[in-house]
């Protein structure tokens, strides 16, 4: 976690160390059965790395395209940045840049390599369904992800999914051209080999996925409701944004989908396939969570 203010998780940390730890060794796996497949083509192994590379070093450019959110300036939301600039103020770190994406979706999401290289982005529907206090525990609740981290580390897990999905597209143009010119099924072999490879790599990072992000919104759920002192407001803001994303179209949902285990809520309804693959642990246990916090805090 960075040197900040707000309070440490060791349960995080140990977990963002074994998906790290996990991610790394895929990463070597996934380049050594390149390499040998590829028999030594190393300009695929260079247009591969050089897109993981580029995914993570504009992680967060990427995500706010995605979502077409705009970065503002302090004269363009002010009242947004002045709650930013307190919060981090409060706990004693760098300012993200800080952007709006128009989409009547009420959500907010953090991303970025780094705490100095972040940013935090909140939705036209959510700056008009929440009160002040609210979005100031939403907004606590998304420094605590840049602060902890583990932002980054969602991010390479995603990059590597995306790597997969993109090796086997090419493994596939490429067992194609082998196979018009070799009729031995050399082309063929390497193409299921790399197919099969890019999928085991994608189904272990988006297990590894889940698991952390359901954990970390638990933890940026308590980091900044401890930041704050206020978990009723945070609580209460969970509570609006669950119960308005059921009305929400379920394409407008599906557009969101390259961002939503970055959501401070899950981007599903009801009749979404995606709640059967959560990024974010049930309401009703972040609500517990909140009161346990809220008790302790004696709030009134």
């Amino acid at each position: 976690m960075a040197r900040t203010r707000f309070r440490g998780d060791r349960g995080l940390s140990l977990r963002m160390g074994g998906v790290s730890f996990a991610l790394g060794a895929l990463y070597v796996a996934f380049g050594a059965v390149l390499l040998y497949v590829m028999q030594g083509s190393a300009l695929a192994l260079v247009i591969v790395l050089a897109m993981a590379w580029g995914q993570w070093y504009f992680s967060d450019t990427l995500a706010l395209k995605s979502m077409g959110a705009q970065v503002v300036a302090p004269h363009q939301a002010p009242e947004l940045h002045a709650m930013i600039d307190r919060l981090c103020v409060l706990a004693d770190m760098p300012k993200p840049r800080v952007a709006i994406a128009q989409t009547d979706i009420p959500n907010a999401f953090a991303t970025g390599r780094t705490p100095a290289h972040s940013s935090v982005c909140v939705t036209t529907g959510i700056l008009k369904r929440l009160s002040a206090d609210e979005l100031e525990g939403v907004l606590s609740h998304e420094l605590a992800h840049v602060a902890n981290r583990d932002v980054t580390v969602m991010t390479v897990a995603s990059s590597l999914g995306l790597l997969a999905g993109f090796v086997t597209r090419w493994g596939m143009h490429l067992g194609m051209t082998r196979g018009n010119r070799n009729n031995n099924g050399g082309g063929a072999v390497a193409f299921v080999v790399v197919f099969v490879v890019s999928m085991l790599v994608y189904a272990l990072s988006f297990v590894l996925t889940r698991s952390l992000s359901r954990y970390r919104e638990l933890s940026a759920d308590r980091s900044g409701a401890y930041l704050t002192g206020r978990p009723s407001q945070l609580a209460s803001a969970l509570v609006k944004i669950s119960g308005d994303m059921a009305r929400i179209p379920t394409d407008d949902l599906r557009e969101t989908g390259a961002v939503s285990a970055f959501f401070f809520a899950p981007a599903f309804n009801r009749e979404s396939v995606s709640a059967m693959f959560s990024t974010h642990p049930p309401l009703e246990k972040r609500l517990e969570q909140l009161s346990q916090i809220s008790a302790d805090l004696g709030e009134q």
